[in-house]
């Protein structure tokens, strides 16, 4: 049995992208340490082949890019103490240099990244307990730019601001960011292995995460009662070289 410290029993914690990756991984250790668990995500489907793999949660879609979607999702959910947000996509125009840049679709960028995860908390803040947390999802290049990729840079600065923001327009609901570097996902595990291991080459520790290694991150500022406003960098010290 879970140390009470190490504990989410009585608590129900939403995940957004919670069908695969690292909201999967979330959802499943915080189930694992007792909660109450909702998986959510754009795709039903998805969501359908989630709930099954992990027994004893239950599963809603909803769309970031849609506000109607995203306030029907909280009015039908009710009340709950702990939400995750790792939903997004960070392909398309992330890795576009500026020159070549479409506006358009850069503004499209920020759609569910920052835009629907402000929906997201606009929503979910009014039924969330009031010892609650959020946590937001940001990456390992709001800090450290790449040549050719402004925009995940500039997004994910958003977020991580935006985390600050919250954290005192909301309090004492307590909003946080988790900034991961290369997690191994099911998306990250297509690149070639060469390209994996010369993203990781130059870290202190010199490997991709497991997603589980970033749940703990989510689910530690769930637990953590005292923390908010914070930025929990995953990157195998990413942030130091």
């Amino acid at each position: 049995m879970a140390d009470a410290a190490m504990s989410l029993n009585g608590k129900r914690v939403i995940v957004i992208g919670g069908a695969s990756g690292i909201g999967f991984a979330v959802a499943a250790l915080a189930r694992e340490i007792g909660a109450e668990v909702v998986l959510a995500s754009r795709d039903a489907t998805k969501i359908a082949a989630a709930v099954e793999r992990l027994p004893g949660t239950t599963g809603c879609s909803v769309d970031l890019r849609d506000e109607s979607s995203v306030s029907g999702f909280f009015e039908k959910l009710g009340a709950f103490d702990h939400l995750a947000i790792t939903a997004g996509d960070w392909g398309g125009t992330r890795f576009v240099a500026t020159k070549d840049l479409d506006l358009s679709a850069a503004r499209d960028g920020f759609e569910i990244r920052f835009w629907g995860v402000l929906a997201a908390v606009k929503y979910g803040s009014r039924t969330i307990a009031s010892n609650g947390s959020i946590a937001m999802t940001s990456g390992l290049m709001t800090h450290r730019p790449r040549k050719g990729a402004p925009l995940a840079t500039a997004i994910g600065g958003a977020v991580e601001y935006l985390a600050r923001g919250l954290a005192v327009d909301l309090a004492p609901v307590r909003i946080n960011a988790v900034c991961p570097g290369m997690i191994l996902t099911e998306i990250v595990k297509q690149a070639p292995e060469e390209t994996l291991r010369a993203w990781v080459a130059a870290l202190p520790l010199p490997r991709g995460a497991e997603p589980t290694e970033a749940a703990t991150a989510y689910v530690y500022l769930m637990l953590n009662g005292y923390v908010t406003g914070q930025t929990l960098a995953v990157d195998g010290g990413g942030l130091l070289v």
